[in-house]
């Protein structure tokens, strides 16, 4: 496992340069919102990317104005859908403008993948740390109203995050019925609960001594009280309605402690919640995810077995 090549993917970071969020005219792009985001009255946030290496959309967004979704089309579309919501350490938003390497997987194996570029709570956002939130569920009615124009079942939506995009998940599956906004139209009708979830070696705790001190900070401050850090520490907080939920992480993984996933399968097993843990023995933070020859991580395919299980895909 330590051997494998980390290959341009849906967790790659982008172009170079900072720009305004656009795409080349042939990439699929949903705004998530019709004006300003809810709470960004007067705020007047530019979108912002920094390069991460050479390589074309290999870029990190560190300010978001206009969060959006990249859609990658399945071709023969089986009718499952999948929102796949990057990492970053809540300090920025580990996405190109194109699809990547990820959501073009799922798109060959005939589910539709939508990659979400969400915002951040370090540009003020009125909603503080419920800003992310807000666009993952905003992202999820979005996919369901546009059903019939990609040819999705809107009953079978799943949601897969990555390191602080495992936070931004699990926030989804644990208060996906928590209002967050004001509705302000008929997509905000649709229910922003996925069929399944999927957290890879997320952030989950912001309490000591297991809290990613980034993502806890960028979330919540310098010096957040204890029952803040408890409100937003996932593994506290498992309501009944949580959908079936798989959860990985590499037992050496240096920067988010596996503790993370040990407490919220405990969390979600502890309410009753149809859950499955898998800690890879070597990997680190971000464990490749395709072999060199390019190869899914296995992963996937028990994150496919698991979600079949519970109505995702057909015929499982």
């Amino acid at each position: 496992m330590d051997r494998r090549t980390v290959l341009a993917s849906g967790l790659a970071l982008g172009i170079a340069g900072a720009a305004r969020a656009s795409a080349p005219a042939d990439i699929e792009r949903v705004m998530l919102w019709p004006g300003t985001p809810p709470g960004g009255e007067g705020l007047g946030i530019a979108d912002v990317t920094v390069p991460r290496s050479p390589k074309p959309d290999d870029i990190a967004w560190t300010h978001i104005g206009t969060p959006a979704m990249t859609v990658a089309r399945a071709a023969k579309p089986n009718g499952a859908a999948i929102l796949l919501i990057p990492g970053g350490g809540y300090a920025r938003v580990a996405v190109g403008r194109g699809p990547g390497r990820i959501a073009q997987m799922f798109a060959a194996q005939g589910i539709t993948a939508f990659e979400l570029l969400y915002r951040l709570p370090h540009d003020g956002w009125r909603a503080g740390p419920a800003t992310s939130l807000q666009d993952a569920q905003r992202a999820m009615r979005l996919i369901r109203a546009g059903a019939a124009k990609w040819g999705i079942d809107p009953a079978r939506v799943a949601a897969m995050g990555f390191s602080a995009g495992g936070h931004v998940v699990g926030s989804l599956g644990t208060r996906a019925d928590k209002v967050t906004y004001d509705p302000i139209d008929a997509a905000d009708r649709l229910p922003a609960r996925p069929i399944a979830v999927a957290m890879f070696f997320p952030v989950v705790s912001m309490l000591p001594p297991i809290a990613h001190e980034q993502s806890r900070r960028e979330l919540l401050g310098t010096d957040p009280s204890e029952a803040l850090a408890r409100s937003w520490s996932l593994e506290l907080d498992v309501p009944a309605a949580t959908p079936p939920t798989l959860v990985c992480h590499a037992a050496d993984d240096k920067t988010v402690k596996a503790a993370n996933s040990l407490a919220m399968f405990a969390g979600l097993q502890a309410a009753g919640i149809p859950s499955e843990l898998m800690i890879a023995e070597k990997g680190g933070h971000g464990i490749p995810l395709f072999d060199a020859d390019g190869k899914p991580y296995v992963w996937f395919d028990l994150f496919r077995l698991f979600a079949g299980r519970h109505g995702w895909l057909p015929n499982l």
